[in-house]
């Protein structure tokens, strides 16, 4: 009689749902689930941290619509990966995370990393559920990655008891169960597009804002047909970069503090009004503001900002019916306007200002001259990950994007250390797809250190990812190795060296170089540049370029 074991049965019940990759740290109890993973034909990667395993396998979700699997164990296992949970659900993307648990018989006998673990997760996740049967797992696999998918993307969490793992039953008596359907897609109401366009029509200054669940929702296509057929204005946020290309003629994101401030109608798709979009308040907004909200979940209508009219539904099915109600009306707005002329004008101001600060060939750089020359050697079709403080809020505006999802950073929850999983996760999916992007992760310092290990992870399975380490040896600002010296002969460094301060010139390079990647120390414009020629050239290996700045280097001041 055909027997299968409980680690089988999760990892077929995986591959049935077109579960592709799982991410994880292996151990007591769940070492059998990753190999059975792998025999299954499931791409099993091995990290350093929960954590970054976690940002890994949600990363799968939010790049292919299904979710990628967490594999972790019991206890201190699951509690490391209840950060990238949470981060996932912030950012609404799919991630299964599966954990050991202790064996049944041992529960509330002080067992071995003994934990109320499904309890625990019910606060970091859409469903969190532990099998009561082996018969039980199919089913139980196919509800956590449904409940992932449809509705608000999310996390989702699948408890298995050690003494489960290596159990077996009759294959006979597991009911099959197939494959979930896609998520079901719906249209907003006719009446609610109608008045939608009726109010974009009497608006003076309009305003497009995309976000994330515009690049989630693959809505590009119908996106730039709506913005090229009705001649509106738009501002993407950071993770909505590339569903419209950054250079696009209606791109107006360079000039956003002026566009947000002044807009006296937004159509919002995928977005949400919170910190990212300072709440949709005034002083940044209009106090009177109409807001036209496109989104997939009801409860999101109305927060903080109340809609002028509320499009619930599929972001790609709403825009391409705006497309339709614009083309038949035949309206577009005017391309003369005094709103176009504004942002127009604050746009080439602000390209001024970032050239001028970019073109300063002062020694050490500042940030402005190191993404400058990034921009200019960068492939248009590469995956930019991006974390840090400056580093992350300069690059946003200084590297391009020109193709949906092709841009991961610190997200809706903020998080720092979430950079190299992110592209740990997309060089796995660029393996498979093989279209010959790029992944190119670029950390400020302190970010970087959250991950760092994770380095060793690229080398192991040869992804030839390139890491650019922004390093002002510090946290916002640090100070420079003379300094450091002197405050080391005052006395403890514990009670003298600023909170923001990190190890100056910190050689990131050599720890690359350690694990068999490539590793360079960059001080100029010159070794900047050919440093990161060299690194695209290697599909070999990873590289990480250690580019050495300015630890006073600061944003340019912001002015609307």
């Amino acid at each position: 009689m055909d027997q299968v074991t409980g680690a089988q049965l999760i990892a077929e019940s995986l591959k049935t749902q077109k579960v592709e990759y799982m991410f994880g740290i292996v151990g007591v109890p769940i070492i059998e689930v990753a190999m059975a993973a792998q025999a299954a034909g499931i791409k099993y990667v091995g990290m350093r941290n929960e954590q970054a395993a976690c940002y890994a396998a949600s990363t799968i979700g939010y790049l292919t619509g299904r979710p990628g699997a967490c594999l972790v164990v019991s206890g201190p296992g699951l509690i490391h990966a209840l950060g990238g949970m949470a981060n996932a659900n912030m950012n609404c993307w799919p991630v299964v995370v599966i954990g050991g648990s202790s064996d049944r018989n041992q529960e509330t006998a002080g067992a071995f990393q003994e934990f109320p673990q499904v309890e625990a997760c019910r606060l970091y996740s859409k469903f969190s559920a532990r099998p009561s049967s082996l018969e039980a797992i199919p089913a139980v696999i196919e509800k956590a990655v449904r409940t992932s998918i449809y509705g608000r993307p999310g996390a989702c969490y699948v408890d298995i008891a050690g003494d489960m793992v290596n159990a077996k039953v009759d294959r006979s008596k597991v009911r099959v169960v197939s494959c979930c359907s896609p998520p079901p897609i719906s249209l907003a109401e006719h009446s609610a597009i109608t008045e939608a366009i009726a109010v974009l029509k009497m608006a003076k200054r309009p305003l497009v804002i995309i976000g994330k669940g515009a690049a989630y929702g693959r809505a590009e296509t119908a996106l730039k047909l709506f913005v090229e057929t009705s001649g509106l204005p738009f501002l993407p946020t950071p993770m909505g970069k590339g569903v419209l290309p950054d250079d696009h003629l209606n791109c107006v994101a360079a000039a956003r503090s002026r566009a947000l401030l002044q807009a006296d109608v937004v159509l919002l798709l995928g977005a949400r009004l919170n910190w990212i979009l300072h709440f949709g308040l005034p002083p940044r907004f209009d106090p009177d503001i109409r807001i036209i909200q496109i989104d997939l979940c009801a409860e999101e209508m109305g927060n903080n900002v109340r809609p002028a009219v509320a499009l619930l539904g599929d972001i790609s099915a709403i825009v391409t019916q705006l497309l339709e109600c614009v083309r038949k009306d035949g309206w577009k707005y005017p391309s003369d306007t005094e709103w176009w002329s504004t942002l127009k004008e604050k746009v080439a101001a602000n390209a001024k200002i970032s050239k001028a600060l970019a073109r300063q060939s002062t020694l050490p750089m500042n940030y402005y001259t190191v993404f400058h020359h990034i921009s200019q050697v960068l492939p248009h079709d590469c995956i930019i990950v991006s974390e840090g403080a400056n580093t992350m809020d300069i690059g946003r505006t200084m590297l391009n994007n020109y193709l949906p999802r092709h841009r991961l950073d610190a997200g809706t929850f903020g998080t720092m250390g979430v950079g190299l999983g992110f592209a740990i996760a997309a060089a796995a999916v660029e393996r498979s797809e093989n279209k010959g992007r790029r992944i190119v992760c670029v950390e400020g310092d302190s970010a970087f250190g959250f991950s760092g290990m994770e380095v060793e992870t690229m080398c192991r399975y040869n992804l030839p990812i390139v890491i650019i380490v922004v390093n002002n040896n510090g946290i916002y600002s640090g100070v420079d190795p003379e300094t450091w010296k002197e405050m080391a002969k005052m006395g403890d460094l514990a009670t003298i060296a600023p909170p923001v301060t990190l190890l100056p010139e910190a050689r990131y390079d050599e720890v690359m170089a350690a694990f068999g990647g490539r590793g360079f120390l960059v001080r100029t414009e010159e070794e900047l540049r050919s440093a990161l020629q060299l690194s695209l050239s290697d599909w070999e290996r990873p590289s990480l370029l250690n580019v050495l700045i300015d630890p006073s280097s600061d944003r340019k001041q912001q002015v609307q």
